[in-house]
């Protein structure tokens, strides 16, 4: 691991997801994110972070399910907002939820599923999320959700050989 510049450790250890088995990169060059703990075939996360994003303070350890998405708001560079979609996540032990950034590897359908999936969410859940002020989206937000995907609702046909 190595500090960067926010104080925060940065990991580039490879690591073997805990649901699904497959071995995940943490090379930041293909993910795009700086601490990579979720997988990006599953979605399905650890919680390792206690305070903040990258500080893998928390002893926990356990599992957390991918339940839905969200946006967060981000400062743009001229005063706008505009929304980063972000990856709901449910500790299956201690149920602390948590946002984790998309990684630029993530799987889009398994993006998808869990939209489509979240309109199932749980009351706790749904409460949980709504008293950190995080707001699910949902099956209207579909178009939202592909855009920031893929950068349009288009559906772009791609020709192989």
């Amino acid at each position: 691991p190595r500090w960067t510049r926010y104080g925060r450790i940065q990991t580039e250890a490879d690591f073997i997801c805990k649901h699904c088995n497959k071995l995940v990169s943490s090379t930041s060059f293909l993910s795009g994110v700086q601490n990579r703990n979720h997988c990006p075939y599953c979605l399905w996360s650890r919680h390792l972070d206690l305070y903040a994003a990258g500080d893998r303070l928390s002893a926990c350890r356990s599992l957390m399910r991918p339940m839905g998405l969200t946006l967060k708001a981000t400062p743009k560079r001229y005063g706008s907002e505009r929304g980063e979609l972000m990856l709901v996540h449910v500790c299956m032990e201690c149920r602390t939820i948590s946002i984790n950034r998309i990684a630029a590897d993530d799987d889009a359908r398994t993006i998808l599923t869990i939209l489509d999936d979240s309109t199932d969410l749980e009351a706790e859940i749904r409460a949980g999320m709504c008293a950190q002020g995080i707001q699910a989206l949902d099956a209207r937000d579909r178009n939202v959700v592909i855009t920031q995907l893929f950068g349009s609702t288009t559906p772009v046909r791609v020709r192989i050989g």
